[in-house]
């Protein structure tokens, strides 16, 4: 089989494709795609018109797209572009689906039986719902994404301490807390009306994409709309492939695109991983004079004290071994992350010898 940079060479990237998402998919080379992320129609079965209180007519959902005669079309149509994806995207890829609760269960019913592997659920939790005009509901104010690897086996990308920064330090939850599209983002015809019924906000997809793919990753999007994905993956430095078959959609996608901008190396790093951290073992730290043998350690109480032995060790009395062994010894716990559990002393204050690694 051919190398994936080679097959990356046969996308075509950058690019907004005019067509069926299926049949587009199956031109392109299997295992080539990074991540995808898909917002597919939510048959929501609805009937006739919905009216406001005061019998205002709701921009809703009643394209043809979002017809479907019965569930069991809606599920073969869902196991064609599922089947599709799974194809293309690499084996250490991620696939992220959006639904209501129309349609939400079943497809991730469909990624099961097609051997995803599920990795969260998160709920979108809108900061400004549409309300339950009837008032025999309550008002639907979040809708599920799904995030799936594309096996059990896949080693797939997530960039934790990103997310953990972007979040003021705390670990990024599975409830998300986001407006839906509206103001000058939310895209309209001459007439004022909504020009994609479901145009997501480019807040999700930020932290979408930045959450799961890196500079230079492929990123497919079956059903494009109005380019929401292709904007932010531009913007940040991703490559794209979008699939529309709405030609409307797909020229108000490309006007978008022509106003974003990619940017720079310096607005683009982020907070690396500890994965993605060069590993440095404790004794290059004696070897290069970062911290002399010798020099006490301590635990951020002073409760108690090691001396860094010449070969990197440690040692407390007749105790000796690795920072980590000998932590979790004198705590008498199952393990100790010794970068952080030790200190020394430097202008009266107890610093973490972590710092040493970083600097």
């Amino acid at each position: 089989m051919r190398r994936n940079v080679d097959l990356t060479r046969e996308l075509p990237l950058n690019q907004l494709l005019l067509g069926d998402c299926v049949q587009m998919m199956r031109m392109l080379p299997p295992a080539s795609v990074h991540c995808i992320f898909a917002d597919p129609p939510y048959n929501l079965q609805l009937q006739g018109q919905l009216r406001r209180p005061d019998e205002s007519v709701v921009d809703g959902v009643d394209e043809d797209w979002d017809r479907f005669t019965d569930f069991a079309e809606y599920d073969r149509f869902t196991h064609a572009w599922l089947t599709e994806c799974r194809r293309v995207l690499r084996k250490d890829g991620t696939l992220w689906v959006i639904g209501s609760y129309h349609n939400i269960f079943r497809i991730g019913a469909a990624l099961q039986d097609l051997g995803f592997w599920m990795l969260n659920d998160i709920i979108w939790r809108k900061s400004n719902p549409m309300p339950n005009f009837r008032g025999r509901r309550f008002t639907n104010a979040h809708e599920t994404l799904i995030w799936a690897a594309r096996g059990r086996d896949s080693r797939y990308r997530f960039n934790y301490q990103a997310m953990k920064t972007s979040n003021d330090d705390l670990q990024m939850r599975s409830d998300w807390f986001l407006p839906i599209c509206n103001g000058p983002e939310r895209l309209r015809n001459q007439h004022g009306l909504k020009l994609h019924p479901t145009q997501k906000p480019e807040a999700m997809l930020h932290r979408i994409l930045l959450s799961s793919t890196a500079p230079e990753d492929v990123v497919l999007d079956p059903f494009s709309g109005t380019g929401t994905t292709a904007v932010v993956a531009k913007r940040l430095n991703r490559h794209f492939i979008g699939i529309e078959r709405h030609p409307a959609y797909v020229e108000a996608a490309w006007a978008r695109l022509a106003q974003t901008k990619a940017l720079d190396n310096d607005a683009m790093a982020i907070t690396p991983s500890r994965r993605e951290t060069p590993r440095i073992a404790f004794g290059s730290l004696v070897e290069n004079g970062a911290l002399a043998a010798g020099t006490v350690l301590y635990d951020k109480q002073r409760r108690v004290s090691v001396i860094v032995g010449s070969d990197g060790s440690v040692s407390a009395g007749d105790l000796r071994g690795s920072i980590h062994k000998v932590g979790a010894e004198l705590q008498n716990a199952p393990s100790c992350n010794g970068w952080t559990f030790w200190h020394f002393e430097r202008d009266g204050l107890l610093v973490p010898i972590d710092v040493l690694r970083k600097s």
